[in-house]
């Protein structure tokens, strides 16, 4: 009868135990996605999402574009940065499809934010990931001097609340394309700071496209990798 009633016990324990054990992989699994959720947002700021309408048509738009090189000291909003970012490469239907056309539906575009002025925005270098409408930092701390002094000390740089900066990797569209790939890039970053200029004059703001940098020190600024290359600056503020 003790032998029975052993065996008999520690059959029940070995189930106890492959139950408890279920329950605890069962858990560990649900928190998954959690923990998951925390790395992958760990230093990426979720934007507020754009809007699509304005009082401002877009041939008003047009009409009121200028390049602005002078801005007030007056903190941009969040819902004003995102706006801005989404004009420039934002997802406007599936699959992936953006604002500004790119040869071949490549998208070789990036799009980098130097904050120093914006309402609960840290200071610091940002990188824009459109499909999930948001900011990952990548240094923290004031860079628009470093950037302005990357560009010859023009002061529209330092000035503005932030500075747009628009990269690209041309080997992705030439792996298409070949030759013709860089003029196909060149083309798409006209789009880009085009539809960044619009957006500026919907929103009150002021911008100026600057091309005349040091290509390297631009790359140290924002952290690029080798094979990315800045292409332009656009500082934008309050007029």
């Amino acid at each position: 009868m003790r032998s029975k009633s052993t065996k008999l016990s520690c059959f029940i324990l070995v189930l106890l135990l492959l139950v408890l054990g279920g329950l605890i992989v069962m858990k560990r699994e649900s928190l998954m996605p959690l923990f998951r959720h925390a790395i992958s947002s760990h230093n990426t700021i979720k934007l507020p999402p754009p809007v699509f309408k304005s009082n401002v048509s877009i041939e008003e738009a047009l009409k009121q574009r200028r390049s602005i090189r002078t801005y007030k000291n007056v903190a941009l909003t969040l819902q004003q940065v995102s706006q801005l970012l989404w004009a420039a490469q934002g997802i406007t239907a599936v699959p992936g499809l953006r604002t500004a056309p790119s040869a071949g539906g490549i998208y070789p575009l990036k799009i980098y934010v130097v904050s120093g002025n914006v309402g609960n925005l840290p200071a610091g270098v940002y990188r824009y990931l459109p499909d999930e409408q948001a900011l990952e930092m990548l240094s923290k701390s004031d860079k628009r001097q470093e950037l302005a002094l990357a560009a010859h000390e023009q002061h529209d740089i330092k000035e503005g609340a932030i500075d747009i900066v628009i990269t690209a990797t041309y080997k992705q569209t030439a792996a298409k394309y070949g030759s013709n790939g860089e003029q196909y890039v060149h083309m798409e970053a006209g789009h880009v700071a085009q539809n960044i200029y619009l957006q500026c004059v919907s929103l009150g703001l002021g911008t100026v496209s600057i091309g005349s940098f040091d290509d390297n020190n631009i790359r140290h600024v924002l952290i690029l990798p080798r094979d990315e290359d800045p292409l332009y600056i656009m500082p934008v503020g309050k007029i």
